[in-house]
């Protein structure tokens, strides 16, 4: 059963249960040219050097894949990879990602290839992301107004990410650059993005152990090399999600477990200092916010308002419906300045550290709200 649109639907017969005592108690409660010949001597060189026994690969090479400079390097996503039922299931979640950011900016992304390669996009997802306005021009045509509203955006997104970068995190702004992502390499384009909904903590679920292939051209004393690399574009999602950001609760949790109860104790007081106006009561923190309902009832207790029970679903049956709760939660956190560090998946899937990140952040901004 698809989610009800947030705050403009109107209740549909049957789409969710109602607990009329539940109710009862809630009152009214509550996204340059080359020559014809050099270039096909150069098409060939680099087929065979593609081609060599040494280095199969089904791989075909369009002329400009060869036309390097000494030192030169071009790297091209081998066939198989691009095929790969994993990789096509990341980049449709990703474009799924992208338009649910933008939608309100009436930007419809179909390809990450052909749609992200000029920046225009991308200019504007992380202006929606990070609440910060670059300085580009909004339309830019030639190659090099586009490379340098790209380069704009890339050093936003570097600088964004080095902040919070530790010494074991990788550095994500190697996997691209100006010229690989306007080039059209996917494999750039989808690390950025998924470094992106990484640190974000963005609210979709990354299908996990995602790696392909990739053929790395090199042109050296005037030869083409090659070889294969294996460029794993995700990983688990406990690592995903946390790659970027350890905090109390990791060093809690790894290192005093045994203080554990005395967090939880503190918090199910807090929530229920505020359920409790609605007659509500939490003894199980994972469980009992799981489904979100007791969330975004306390949610609309900390700030003052009511929810429209339309807008949710009070009896929530399958896991899509508990995550559009969560969802609804996170976004209404967000609207009143409490960030979520969570992914709303975790929180249904009684993630003990996910919610308990959401109920601390809560608490923290509304400790001292009667």
């Amino acid at each position: 059963m698809s989610a009800p649109p947030i705050r403009t639907s109107t209740p549909q017969p049957g789409k969710m249960k109602k607990d009329e005592s539940f109710l009862g108690k809630l009152g009214g409660t509550l996204v340059r040219k080359k020559k014809a010949k050099e270039v096909s001597e150069l098409h060939e060189e680099g087929r065979n050097a593609i081609n060599s026994p040494l280095q199969p690969s089904s791989l075909a090479l369009l002329p400009e894949d060869t036309l390097l400079e000494e030192n030169g390097e071009r790297s091209m996503l081998e066939p198989l990879s691009r095929d790969c039922p994993k990789f096509k299931e990341l980049q449709r979640v990703l474009v799924d990602w992208i338009n649910k950011e933008l939608e309100g900016d009436r930007i419809i992304v179909k390809d990450l290839e052909e749609d992200l390669y000029d920046g225009q996009v991308l200019q504007k997802l992380f202006e929606k992301l990070s609440g910060q306005k670059l300085n580009v021009a909004e339309v830019t045509q030639s190659e090099i107004g586009q490379k340098q509203k790209l380069q704009t955006v890339l050093e936003a997104v570097n600088e964004l990410l080095r902040e919070r970068e530790r010494e074991s995190t990788p550095c994500w702004s190697t996997e691209w650059s100006v010229d690989s992502i306007h080039s059209k390499s996917v494999v750039a384009i989808v690390y950025l993005l998924v470094a992106l909904v990484m640190h974000f903590q963005a609210s979709v679920r990354l299908p996990e152990q995602v790696s392909v292939q990739v053929v790395v051209v090199k042109k050296k004393d005037g030869v083409l090399q090659t070889s294969h690399v294996t460029k794993e574009l995700t990983t688990s999602t406990e690592i995903m999600m946390g790659r970027f950001e350890r905090d109390a609760f990791d060093t809690l949790l790894d290192h005093a477990p045994d203080k554990l109860n005395v967090v939880k104790k503190s918090l199910i007081t807090f929530v229920n200092k505020h359920l409790n106006k609605l007659n509500l009561e939490v003894t199980e923190l994972e469980s009992q916010f799981a489904d979100g309902v007791y969330l975004l009832l306390l949610v609309g207790l900390l700030e003052d308002y009511f929810i429209p029970l339309y807008n949710f679903y009070l009896t929530p049956e399958t896991f899509e419906q508990k995550v559009h709760n969560v969802s609804f939660a996170f976004e209404l956190m967000q609207d009143g300045g409490s960030r979520a560090k969570a992914r709303p998946e975790d929180v249904v899937n009684l993630n003990l550290k996910s919610t308990l990140r959401v109920l601390y952040n809560l608490f923290t901004n509304y400790k001292n709200a009667d």
